[in-house]
C-alpha cells in the first residue's frame, strides 16, 4: 500500500487547526517542502523551520494567528485534496478552476515544479491539480 504524503499534510495541518494548536510538525520531502512553500507565500503558514532528528528530516510549521481580534484564534482556512493516487485530475491552463473568484488557491503539478493556479496561468501552463485552499 502507497503512501499518499500530500493527503498526509493536507491532514495534519487540518487537524492541527481543528484542535487549536499552533505548531505542526510533518515529514519533509520534496513535494512537501515546495508545498509548504507556497502556503507560506501565500500567507496560510506563519513560519517553517526544518528539523533533523536521527536520519529524518521534518518541518515545523506555525499555523497563522488571526490578530484581529482580542482573543487569539487561528487563522481559518480550508484544504482539499483533489488528485488522488487513485484518481489523477489534470487541467490545462485555460480550465484550471477558480477557488472563490480566486480568493483561494489551487497547488498544480506541472513539468516546471509545483506551483500556485496564477503562476501556471501566467506561465500558460495546466499540470496535476493537487490541492485547493481557501
Amino acid at each position: 500500500m502507497c503512501r499518499d504524503t500530500i493527503a498526509e499534510i493536507l491532514t495534519s495541518i487540518r487537524n492541527a487547526y481543528m484542535d487549536r494548536k499552533r505548531v505542526v510538525r510533518i515529514a519533509s520531502t520534496n513535494i512537501t517542502e515546495n508545498i509548504v512553500k507556497i502556503l507560506f507565500r501565500e500567507g496560510f503558514i506563519e513560519n517553517v523551520r526544518k528539523h533533523r532528528e536521527k536520519n529524518k528530516s521534518f518541518l515545523i510549521l506555525n499555523l497563522q494567528w488571526n490578530r484581529k481580534r482580542l482573543h487569539k484564534n487561528l487563522f481559518s482556512f480550508k484544504l482539499k485534496r483533489i488528485s488522488r493516487p487513485s484518481l489523477r485530475i489534470y487541467s490545462n491552463s485555460q480550465r484550471i478552476p477558480r477557488i472563490f473568484g480566486g480568493m483561494g488557491i489551487v497547488i498544480l503539478s506541472t513539468s516546471r515544479g509545483i506551483m500556485t493556479d496564477r503562476e501556471a496561468r501566467l506561465h500558460g501552463m495546466g499540470g496535476e491539480i493537487l490541492c485547493c485552499i481557501w
